[in-house]
């Protein structure tokens, strides 16, 4: 019997495991059985059992994929130098992490995927604590990039690196959640709204009417 080949086995597991994304992305961890992600991937129960033993598996391959992916978003974008400004740089974070290969790299089914990665750990210790190793990550390197936004003197020198580093996480995971529940959020409409709050602090307002 010819052996297969570890191509072949790693094309497999990438298949199941994009059959299991669709159909979670569509209908949720919960209300997808194996037999959909079977019927989906269009491949047999034997197929399939090879890689994965249960939903559960499926579930925590998938989590891990989507923090590896977040994670080298993040850590991708910070890699030019100087470093972008917030703007520039959320907007290049949310185009690695949201185009996705599920539906065609459609950007609400991968965002859909990614809220129900960060509900279920609410229910896995063991993804809950995944999902806290990777945003200690993150925030490290984010936390350094605010650091070189000081030493170029765009910060000032009384922000908190640590704070200022946890809500420019937030900002991306607040854009995620509204494409995953309104789909109609472009990620220029971010980075223009960026640029309009980074500018308040340097521009005059004009008087109030009276």
């Amino acid at each position: 019997m010819a052996r297969v080949s570890q191509e072949h086995l790693d094309a497999r597991r990438r298949q199941i495991l994009d059959g299991a994304a669709r159909c979670f992305a569509r209908n949720g961890f919960h209300a997808t059985s194996m037999q959909d992600v079977l019927a989906e991937a269009g491949l047999s129960a034997g197929a399939v059992y090879r890689y994965f033993r249960s939903k559960d598996e499926l579930i925590a391959a998938i989590a891990e994929e989507t923090f590896v992916r977040i994670r080298g978003a993040f850590a991708e974008a910070t890699e030019a130098g100087p470093p972008p400004t917030p703007d520039v740089l959320i907007a290049r974070v949310l185009t690695i992490v949201l185009e996705g290969r599920i539906a065609g790299g459609e950007r609400r089914a991968f965002a859909r995927l990614i809220i129900q990665v960060w509900a279920e750990t609410l229910r896995d210790e063991a993804l809950a604590k995944a999902l806290a190793q990777g945003f200690d990550g993150m925030r490290e390197i984010w936390a350094g990039l605010v650091d070189a936004y000081r030493a170029n003197g765009l910060v000032p020198a009384d922000v908190s690196s640590e704070h200022m580093a946890r809500t420019l996480i937030a900002t991306v995971q607040g854009f995620i959640a509204q494409q995953a529940l309104f789909g109609d959020v472009e990620i220029d409409n971010l980075g223009e709204g960026l640029r309009g709050l980074m500018s308040m602090g340097g521009s005059t307002a004009a008087p109030p009417v009276q």
